[in-house]
Order: C-alpha cells, then sequence, then structure tokens
C-alpha cells in the first residue's frame, strides 16, 4: 500500500472511531420500573499526583445477582488473565486478547532488564528460544486459539505483549507465547516491521521516563464502502473458522516522571494512542500519521483507560519525546520460519 494511500486510510478510521455514536432513547412511560442508570466505569490507570498508579480491571469488581440468572450466568464477557509481565482480557468470542497494560504492561529500565540494580541473573533470565507458541488451557476448549487455526492462514502469530518486554524470567516470556496473547497479524510489513518497530519505541520511552504503562487493542473500525454506508468486515481464520482477525490495532501509552529536579514528587504525565491498520506499512511512514485521540480508542474499544483529569491535564506523548521508530529489519538476515503444523 502507498504510503499516501496508507495515510487516508488511517484518516478514515480516526474519523470512523471519532465520529461513530449510537443515539438510544427509552420510553419512560411503556415502564412501571424505574431503572436507575448504571455508574461510569472508573479508568483502568488513575496516576496520584505522587505518581503512583491505582489500576482497575474493568468488570472485575461488578457482581450480578438477578433472579433470571438462577440456573447459570452465560459470562463472563472476558477472562481476565493475570500473568508475570503483563494482565489482559481475553475474548472467547474473537479467540484473541481483548485489551492488555498491567492492564497490561509497566514497564521501567529494571522490568526490561536494563538497569544495573533489576537485571535478573544470566540463568534466570527469559531465553526467546526456549519458548513455543502453546494453547491456553485455563481456557474452557470450546473458546480457545488453537494452533492448527494459525496454521497456513496467512498471518503471523502476532504478540500483543511483546516476548522483548518480558525478559525478567523464562515464566514471564513463555507467557507471552500463550495463545491468549496471540493475534493474527499481517506478517511482511507489519508484525515483523512497523508494528516490531513501535514496541520497540515503546521500550525505549523507558530512557526517558520513570513508568511507562502500554495498552495494546486489537480493533474492529467500520470501513466506507462504495454505497456510501460504513460496514465493519472481518476475515476468520481456521478450519472450522475460529479466530477472527481484527482490522487495525492500537497502542495505548501513558507515561510519568518527575516535573522537576526540586519537585521530583510530583509527576509530569504524557499520553497518547495510535492506530494501525493490520496492513503492510512502508517503513518510511510517519508514526504520528496513526496519532488518533486517546477518547477515540476508548470509544471503539468501549473501554475508559484514563480518568478525565489525566486527559485534561496530561501532555501528548509527542510533545514529550520524538515520535519515530527507528528502522531495524533484522528478518532481512534471517528469516522467520513458517508455521509448523501443529502437533495434536
Amino acid at each position: 500500500m502507498a504510503s499516501s494511500n496508507l495515510v487516508r486510510a488511517a484518516f478514515f478510521a480516526v474519523g470512523a472511531i471519532v465520529g461513530g455514536g449510537v443515539a438510544t432513547a427509552i420510553g419512560a412511560g411503556r415502564r412501571k420500573e424505574v431503572i436507575q442508570p448504571s455508574p461510569p466505569s472508573p479508568p483502568i490507570v488513575d496516576v496520584q499526583p505522587t505518581g503512583v498508579a491505582r489500576i482497575t480491571a474493568p468488570g472485575a469488581l461488578t457482581r450480578v445477582d438477578l433472579p433470571v440468572l438462577k440456573y447459570g450466568n452465560p459470562g463472563p464477557v472476558s477472562d481476565q488473565l493475570v500473568r508475570k509481565a503483563y494482565f489482559a482480557a481475553y475474548d472467547r468470542r474473537l479467540r484473541h486478547p481483548a485489551w492488555f497494560s498491567q492492564t497490561a504492561e509497566h514497564l521501567t529500565l529494571a522490568s526490561l532488564g536494563k538497569s544495573p540494580l533489576g537485571q535478573p541473573p544470566a540463568d534466570e533470565a527469559g531465553d526467546r528460544s526456549k519458548s513455543t507458541f502453546i494453547e491456553d488451557n485455563s481456557i474452557p476448549a470450546m473458546f480457545q486459539a488453537k494452533l492448527k487455526d494459525y496454521f497456513r492462514s496467512g498471518y503471523d502469530r502476532g504478540h500483543m505483549v511483546p516476548a522483548a518486554d518480558a525478559k525478567s524470567s523464562q515464566e514471564a516470556m513463555n507467557e507471552t507465547f500463550l495463545l491468549t496473547n496471540i493475534a493474527p497479524q499481517v506478517g511482511e510489513g507489519f508484525n515483523r516491521h512497523y508494528w516490531a518497530y513501535l514496541e520497540d519505541w515503546c521500550r525505549r520511552l523507558t530512557s526517558s521516563f520513570a513508568d511507562v504503562y502500554v495498552f495494546t487493542i486489537p480493533l474492529y473500525l467500520p470501513k466506507l464502502e462504495a454505497d456510501g454506508k460504513w460496514r465493519v468486515s472481518y476475515e476468520v481464520i481456521g478450519t472450522p473458522p475460529n479466530v477472527s482477525v481484527p482490522t487495525h490495532f492500537a497502542k495505548v501509552v501513558l507515561t510519568s516522571k518527575p516535573s522537576s529536579p526540586s519537585t521530583p514528587h510530583i509527576s509530569e504525565i504524557a499520553t497518547g494512542a495510535f492506530v494501525l491498520p493490520n496492513a503492510e506499512i512502508p517503513d518510511n511512514a510517519r508514526l504520528e500519521s496513526f496519532v488518533v485521540p486517546v477518547e477515540a480508542v476508548e470509544r471503539a474499544a468501549g473501554l475508559t483507560l484514563f480518568s478525565d483529569a489525566i486527559k485534561s491535564s496530561s501532555k501528548h506523548i509527542c510533545k514529550s519525546t520524538k515520535c519515530e521508530v527507528i528502522v531495524r529489519r533484522f528478518d532481512d538476515a534471517q528469516k522467520r520460519k513458517a508455521i509448523a503444523a501443529p502437533k495434536n
């Protein structure tokens, strides 16, 4: 896809998720009972003035006890997965992660093994060559993504939380290879290239900020068709069809650092969101061309990532640091192995 066409596609995606909305009306006269509106959901990450982050799992505190559910609750909406290096929610219908940070990832120099004080012993650090993709048996079998779903699908098994972010131990790295941390991604030009550059950019933020929170969110965005109507269309891989292929992926970041040497207890917060199409992206595409408002991603994903106070007071990440990826074509020297046929 040409760079100019790609940018236009990105703008279409922004328009779809910024302008999309549904107006609903309830006829109060038709009902005798009074239905109280649900309280607004708390933000997933709320950073206090001291820099301490308060993290809430969406829906984790919700308890439903109604007569209609006497014989069972058809939920959960998503499975909450607590891992060594990340926290995630798994979508049983789509068979891939619903979203990620420590509510997906909390990155620091220490967590990445780049701090002299935080480096694990060499024999305990995660080694990617010792990890293999594996089905997640913590999910009921009928809702699992399977290794065979990806075989000859034409898509890479794309990490939502990168293996390179989980070098603290072999167990932490192995957990990033669970299929509950994987979504189908275009390989050439995306998972192996531009998406990998963006993951690297997120890790490099730890050189400038004390704390970095990263959310990775698969999205299904509408596309304007020739008849003037917006439609969501996506592929489903597997035989029988089992795993949905997202149309886009979002990276949302929140960073914090002391506002000044004289006020180390007061944090300077920066936030930013990027939405990329699940397609080949040229290396020369500007990262800032994929910038969207955080609220746009929240609306598209059905999440409240940050509090209104953070959104109104934080700087944009591209004004706090350079939003530029570094092109590193590691696979030019050593092409990735094709996905092998599953043994089971």
